[in-house]
Formats: C-alpha cells, sequence, structure tokens
C-alpha cells in the first residue's frame, strides 16, 4: 500500500459505503419480527458468493461476539465462533451510528497481512432493539475499485489539484517578497540599537508577519489539497484550510493590535480605542472560528 491508495479510499470511501449498504438492504431483512441467525446466514453467504473477492462474512451478536464461522471463499473457520469482536470499529460504529458503515483499511486476519476493510450492518428487531452485526471482509484493492472515481471525477480532481498547486505557490512567492522587503526594511532605514525607530520596526513587523501568514495558508493549501494528507488522518475534522486561514489572520492581527497598543501608549494615547477596536475584531474572529469548528465536524463515516 502507498499513500495514494489511502488518499483514492478517502475520495471514494463514500460510494463504496453505498455500495454496500445497497448489498445489506437487498440481502438481508431488517427491523422484522422474529429475526433469527438461521435467517441471516445465507443470505451472508449469498453476498459473499456475490463478491467474487470478498474475504469473509461472519455474525457478531448484540454484545459483539461472534455467533457464526467466518465464511470464506474456500473454508468455513469455525474456530472463530465465541471471540469477542466487540472493540474492533465494525462493531462500535455500527452500533454506535446504527447504520450500514465501512472501517478504515487494517491487516487482514484471514489473509495474514494484506489490508482489509469491512462493512458491517446492524441489524434490529420489530422494536428497534439491536439483535446481531453483519460483517463483510473485502480487499482494500477491490474497495477502490467498487468506489472508483469515474472520468470526470478524476478529471475535476486533477483539474483543482493542479489550480490548487498554482495558487499555492503564488502565494509563496509573495511571501517571499514581503519577507525579503521586511528584511530589508532593517537594511534600508538602518535599525539597530543606536537607530531603533519604532516606526520603521513597526512597518517591517508587519511585513514579516503578513509573510509568515501567507506562507503557512499556501503551506496548508499544498499538504492538504495537492498532497491529501490531512485524509490520511481522521477525516471528521473540520476544513483545515479554512481554520488555518482564519487562524493566521487571527495571529496577524493580534500581534498588530500589540504593536499599536505600545505605539499609541509613547505616542499618542488618545488612539489607543483604535487598538482596541481590533482587539475586539479579533474577538469575533475567535468567536467565529469556535462555531465553525463545532458545527462543520462531520462523521468519520461519511
Amino acid at each position: 500500500m502507498v499513500a495514494s491508495d489511502i488518499q483514492d479510499f478517502s475520495e471514494s470511501r463514500t460510494k463504496a459505503r453505498a455500495y454496500f449498504c445497497y448489498l445489506f438492504s437487498k440481502n438481508i431483512p431488517n427491523r422484522l419480527p422474529s429475526i433469527t441467525q438461521e435467517m441471516i446466514i445465507p443470505r451472508l453467504v449469498k453476498i459473499k458468493a456475490d463478491l467474487a473477492s470478498c474475504e469473509g462474512v461472519y455474525l457478531l451478536d448484540e454484545k459483539g461476539v461472534q455467533i457464526s464461522p467466518t465464511y470464506t471463499q474456500t473454508e468455513k473457520i469455525e474456530d472463530d465462533i465465541g471471540k469477542i469482536r466487540a472493540h474492533r470499529a465494525y462493531y462500535y460504529r455500527a452500533v454506535r451510528e446504527g447504520r450500514c458503515t465501512i472501517t478504515d483499511p487494517y491487516p487482514s486476519l484471514i489473509t495474514g497481512g494484506d489490508l482489509t476493510v469491512t462493512a458491517s450492518q446492524p441489524i434490529f428487531c420489530e422494536s428497534g432493539e439491536l439483535k446481531y452485526v453483519a460483517c463483510v471482509d473485502m480487499p482494500l484493492s477491490e474497495v477502490l475499485q467498487i468506489g472508483h472515481l469515474n472520468t470526470f471525477d478524476t478529471f475535476f480532481s486533477k483539474l483543482f489539484k493542479y489550480s490548487y498547486g498554482v495558487f499555492a505557490f503564488a502565494l509563496i512567492a509573495i511571501a517571499l517578497l514581503l519577507f525579503i522587503q521586511g528584511g530589508m526594511s532593517f537594511f534600508t532605514h538602518k535599525i539597530s540599537i543606536s537607530n531603533f525607530d519604532i516606526k520603521y520596526v513597526f512597518e517591517a513587523t508587519i511585513l514579516l508577519t503578513l509573510s509568515l501568514a501567507i506562507f503557512d495558508l499556501a503551506k496548508t493549501l499544498i499538504e492538504e489539497e495537492i498532497m491529501g494528507r490531512h485524509k490520511e488522518h481522521n477525516i471528521s475534522e473540520p476544513h483545515k484550510t479554512m481554520v488555518k486561514f482564519i487562524g493566521s489572520i487571527i495571529i496577524a492581527l493580534s500581534i498588530e493590535a500589540l504593536m499599536l497598543v505600545f505605539k499609541f501608549a509613547i505616542t499618542d494615547p488618545d488612539k489607543l480605542m483604535y487598538a482596541i477596536y481590533i482587539i475586539g475584531g479579533v474577538s469575533v474572529l475567535l468567536l467565529s472560528l469556535a462555531i465553525y469548528i463545532k458545527f462543520t465536524k462531520v462523521s468519520i463515516s461519511e
């Protein structure tokens, strides 16, 4: 497995989950009276037969204990009966969310190390009480094929990636120019301990702060939109580009407000109110960012 496999899985995860949800809903009865193990297992085996690359299917009870053998393409593993699976993601996520889920890739116990993905479906009785959790193991390579992006998806994905790349490197160029200009200010105005003019120091600091904020935004764009690193971690996190962009603005404004407080305190105390206005704006941005983070969290199963 390479990093691109993780990125492809993240991008096609929704389609893959929709496919497994369809398989479960088509083959396995749910929310019916008198649902029994004998009713479900033959249908699980049928799903295995329909999926030529399926590694295995099995059934868990409401406590996460495996109550059926593991049915692979070549054998029936009776030794798996009675094993506790409650700590596995395919059990507790299906129970917690109350719907079909698929796990992140993990080393398969059946094939001895190849990466696999488990789709699981909670099964309820007529009253809504959890009775079983049906599980299907599929190789990661096959899941990637199931959720494979179509031609338009691939085209626009590459188009957006290259566009983000152009903008990101343009931002880096701007940040570099600001950094050079800020650094040159020390030599242009001959800023030193003996020749310390606070006006020129503030101007250089503003340029360097803007340079840092723009560079941080460009770095985030490259990592998130081009390299896809955020998709290798918890995809339930809010959109990191927006969070880091607003965070950079907050940091920059906070520094500017602090400098203005010192500047006006020394040169013109009557203008301190303007610095207070900036601090108030920073407070509003912080509150808005907190609200954004709270309401843009998405379920990791999406």
